[in-house]
């Protein structure tokens, strides 16, 4: 689970940034708690709302990056690849920075990374012992006065050969390395972040189209319980479905390629009788529904944490309060999986709590944002719905 993340100079975020999970002891308690030792609570899901172009993709996109660094970057990059992020245009300059804090089991961890000029500066992993956090390895990179670089290396409780860990560039994760060089100690964290399941790449969104309907097929052809839960799900959303069937088709590519591919079918049952209808011919809203079930059935099923940018697309917002339930109750959600998702439908501001919802706006060309609990003088009971509608929480277009 992931307890917090600070970032900066990422994107459209110039200055320090903080994405919380933590909940601390006031709030009340809802569906959406995980309780942990020492009576501390973490919330299983996060909202995040704002006008267009505010930054609401950029808010919940550096952990989908660190998922991809962490668990890929070493077999995904060559020696003269540069990282797949920005720092804010403003500030070219100044490195990129991110500190995020995480659970596996009962174990806490701090992970840190420093990038500058799209290569790393610094990458440490640390375990939290008592009320301290002991370093597992720290890496650092140190420009010479001759402009040569210096790499320096140290670990405790980590296998790493020193003389190898020294040599792996500047582009690519130690974590990630040692996974490939067999290190057993960074298992664990791989998982971890192969565990963050986004539909966001290094430009924003992934677009529902039937690339992404074929993709979600070939997962479902190979696991007949996922298929079984995602149809059972999409018969309860009202968009005309009993199930959903998927076939092992042949097809002539005009280089003269034959391929067998995984080919999902809608399946629509009344009194009057029964049809099939390949899911590309049917609505924007169904295929967005099955892609996106198609994400977050696993991360309840194994664990995880989902980041979803516009969690609403084409689907009407009384779905968005089911497909959120499914995150509340263990027999849906057995293994606390969370949840960050930005999204356009305010009416998300009458379902959850402050302390779930983040607000996002830009000011002097940079984005800010802000949890709804850290607003002086906003009581648990006001009627956030109507605050925001009216303009008094900001994060609104300004027409």
């Amino acid at each position: 689970m992931i307890t917090d993340l600070i970032f900066s100079n990422f994107y459209s975020f110039a200055e320090e940034t903080y994405l919380s999970f933590e909940m601390g002891k006031k709030p009340a308690r809802t569906s959406y708690d995980v309780n942990l030792m020492n009576d501390e609570r973490l919330n299983k899901v996060a909202a995040v709302i704002g006008p267009n172009g505010a930054g609401k993709t950029q808010f919940i996109k550096p952990l989908a990056f660190l998922s991809w660094f962490i668990s890929s970057s070493f077999l995904e990059t060559e020696p003269d690849t540069k990282l797949p992020l920005r720092p804010h245009a403003l500030h070219s300059d100044a490195p990129s920075v991110f500190i995020m804090r995480f659970m596996i089991g009962n174990e806490h961890y701090k992970y840190t990374l420093t990038i500058k000029d799209q290569l790393i500066v610094s990458e440490s992993l640390f375990h939290k012992t008592s009320h301290l956090y002991s370093y597992i390895f720290v890496r650092e990179f140190n420009e010479n006065t001759d402009g040569s670089v210096t790499a320096e290396f140290k670990q405790q409780n980590f296998s790493f050969m020193p003389k190898k860990a020294k040599e792996i560039r500047r582009n690519a994760s130690l974590l990630a390395a040692a996974y490939n060089y067999d290190v057993p100690e960074a298992h664990d964290f791989i998982k971890f972040a192969q565990g963050i399941h986004h539909n966001l790449n290094v430009f924003g969104r992934h677009n529902y189209d039937d690339g992404a309907l074929l993709n979600a097929a070939d997962i479902l052809s190979d696991n007949e319980d996922l298929l079984a839960r995602l149809s059972d799900c999409l018969s309860q959303l009202d968009l005309g479905l009993s199930g959903i069937r998927v076939k092992q088709e042949q097809f002539l590519f005009e280089s003269g390629e034959e391929k067998t591919l995984s080919i999902p079918y809608g399946l629509h049952q009344s009194d009057r009788g029964e049809f099939e209808l390949r899911l590309m011919e049917e609505s924007s809203g169904t295929k967005s529904a099955f892609v996106l079930l198609t994400r977050l059935l696993p991360v309840l099923e194994n664990g995880g944490i989902a980041v979803i940018d516009e969690i609403d697309n084409d689907l009407h917002p009384h779905m968005l309060p089911h497909i959120l339930d499914l995150f509340k109750f263990k027999s849906t959600n057995p293994h606390d999986a969370q949840i960050i998702f930005s999204c356009h439908t305010s009416e998300i501001l009458n379902l959850l709590q402050k302390h779930q919802l983040y607000l996002v706006e830009k000011d002097n060309l940079e984005s800010i944002a802000w949890r709804l609990d850290d607003v002086i003088g906003l009581r648990v009971d006001d009627n956030l719905y109507a605050k925001y509608m009216a303009g008094a929480l900001d994060a609104v277009p300004n027409l």
